[in-house]
């Protein structure tokens, strides 16, 4: 049933408190016009459902419209109700996503319809309209995850697979809601509704209708219309291998030089970067950013030049072949390129302490996102470590929870941690800070109790009472698959430049005449951008900057071997086909 708000008989408009739900200009009006068509709306009629993709980009220019969740479901509710000069749609619809609600006609009126792929040239080509578009839409898809809306996953706290499922969902910004198999009183009816066994789970419901039972990460990224990870036979020019800053800088840079680019990320794009609640530290955005919003914007700056991006799809093999790489994927696919960029990034450390795997993904993190903090609010967390991850995680959980302890091994919070953030860690009245602090111990069966915590300078042990714990001590590089393809340095990570020169076979570049250049590897052509090389400053600014750079010496290599392939897209007569590839 809708809880839309009625006022003299017709439908209330939703307020726009947030900037999700701006009203466009006269003049911004008339210039869609130009690219679309005027069309007569009838009241119950069905703009565009959930579950389906979107086909056009459609104003309101009379009339009032509803957007449902659930539509005609047991769950129906009113997401939000829009009148004339508003545009409908969220993310999905630049991203190419299914819709993830129901847009129904409640006043009969008058609509203008964009074509997609229309609208989104012109989005590229307009700032002032694609900035206030982009906001809006990044703004409908977090209250749309605020709201539980999209698909469900039915799963057990304690299964892995469910823990799966959770994060791809939420690194990838999906619109879903998890109902836990252990807790959640809806659990027993769905099972019933779907004749599901309670070992069939996890399983994902979509629109009231399908099941899915345990997917792969594969299949619910192909249930809500993300891109198949399918690269296509033949050559390209540059494989981007990860998706994180570093990679969709390199994918912008180098599709919007000309060169057919490819990248793969296993699970989604951002990286580390699309985890921090807020980052403040990055040129031009001196009130700072969200990562995920950060990566919208660079995965949409991508789709600008040609760019799809295509997750999950994983890397197992780099071979060299002819002047170029062959590239094979776990599914068996292979794609040739004659250049590649590593930027596959890190994956955080596992704390070493007995009997905490049991309790990963349930009250032990190694993010700390919307996601996790719902699932702890309230109540006392702890963080560990001493870097900006950490800093900025204790920050963004002492909006949700009532104590934060921030376990700090060394002796000096500035030795790791930006001074902008000490300044903030230090002075908020909910985070504790505990410097010589050690995890010795975990309490909890099903899910964390406490802490046991040492002092390494006392030696002084305690308790602390905490729901969860969020790990950020360090990472290790995403290198296992290149041990013995190229030089790695202890730790795993890329050796580039002249590191890599010493470590270079010389019958391999010696028909070039040079060796390697600043971010090239020991193989030519092969170059490492981001956290995965060796001496990198574990900066997203940096990380970006490499990215960029990575394509500059592309081309440099390039001037000596092989040929441009270019594409032309439909919209606009650019040379540019990107696709996404990541390691994890």
């Amino acid at each position: 049933m809708s809880t839309a708000e009625h006022e003299n008989g017709a439908v209330r408009e939703t307020p726009d408190r947030y900037g999700a739900f701006p009203r466009l200009t006269p003049e911004q009006l008339r210039d869609l016009a130009a690219h679309g068509e005027r069309r007569r709306t009838t009241e119950g009629e069905v703009l565009y459902q959930e579950g389906e993709p979107f086909r056009e980009f459609l104003v309101i220019l009379s009339g009032r419209v509803e957007i449902l969740h659930d539509h005609g479901g047991p769950d129906e509710r009113t997401v939000a109700v829009h009148g004339p000069g508003r545009f409908l749609g969220e993310l999905g619809l630049l991203e190419g996503q299914a819709a993830f609600d129901t847009a129904v006609v409640r006043e009969a009126g008058e609509i203008l319809a964009v074509p997609v792929e229309r609208q989104r040239a012109l989005v590229g080509r307009d700032p002032v309209l694609g900035d206030l578009i982009l906001r809006a839409y990044l703004c409908r898809r977090y209250l749309l995850i605020g709201l539980g809306a999209g698909f469900r996953i039915l799963g057990s706290c304690y299964s892995p697979d469910t823990v799966r499922l959770r994060e791809f969902a939420a690194r990838n910004r999906l619109p879903h809601r998890w109902v836990d198999l252990e807790k959640d009183k809806e659990a027993e009816a769905l099972l019933r509704r779907f004749a599901i066994r309670p070992e069939e789970t996890p399983v994902v419901l979509w629109k009231g209708e399908r099941v899915l039972r345990n997917p792969t990460n594969a299949e619910l990224a192909r249930l809500i219309g993300l891109p198949a990870p399918s690269p296509e036979a033949g050559r390209c020019d540059v494989i981007v291998v990860g998706a994180g800053p570093a990679g969709l800088a390199a994918a912008v840079y180098g599709a919007s030089d000309g060169l057919t680019t490819v990248a793969v990320d296993a699970v989604a794009a951002g990286g580390q970067a699309a985890t921090s609640s807020r980052i403040e530290n990055y040129l031009g955005f001196p009130s700072g950013i969200s990562g995920g919003e950060l990566i919208e914007r660079a995965v949409l700056q991508a789709h600008k030049f040609g760019a799809r991006l295509m997750v999950p799809a994983q890397v197992s093999e780099l071979t060299p072949q002819d002047d170029g790489y062959v590239v094979t994927f776990t599914d068996g696919s292979r794609t040739r390129a004659g250049t590649v960029v590593l930027a596959s990034g890190v994956s955080y450390r596992r704390l070493e302490v007995p009997g905490i795997d049991r309790l990963e993904g349930v009250s032990v993190y190694y993010a700390a996102t919307v996601q996790e903090a719902s699932l702890c609010q309230g109540d006392p967390v702890a963080v560990v470590g001493g870097g900006n991850s950490a800093g900025q995680a204790a920050l963004f959980l002492a909006n949700h929870v009532s104590t934060v302890y921030l376990l700090v091994r060394g002796g000096d919070l500035n030795a790791d941690m930006s001074r902008y953030l000490v300044d903030q860690v230090e002075r908020h009245p909910k985070i504790e800070v505990l410097l010589h602090t050690e995890v010795r111990g975990i309490t909890g069966e099903e899910k964390l109790e406490s802490l046991t915590v040492e002092d390494n300078a006392s030696s002084d042990r305690r308790e602390l009472r905490v729901a969860a714990l969020f790990v950020f001590i360090g990472a290790r590089p995403r290198t296992e698959w290149l041990r013995g393809v190229l030089a790695l340095d202890e730790k795993g990570f890329v050796l580039t430049g002249a590191d890599a020169q010493a470590a270079a076979d010389t019958t391999r570049w010696d028909p070039l005449g040079r060796g390697p250049l600043l971010l090239e590897t020991t193989l030519p052509g092969v170059f490492a951008a981001g956290d995965v090389r060796s001496g990198s400053v574990k900066r997203v600014a940096s990380a970006t900057g490499e990215g960029a750079m990575a394509i500059r010496l592309v081309h440099e290599h390039r001037e000596q071997t092989g040929n441009l392939v270019r594409t032309v897209g439909p919209e606009e007569h650019r040379p540019t086909a990107v696709q996404y590839v990541s390691r994890r």
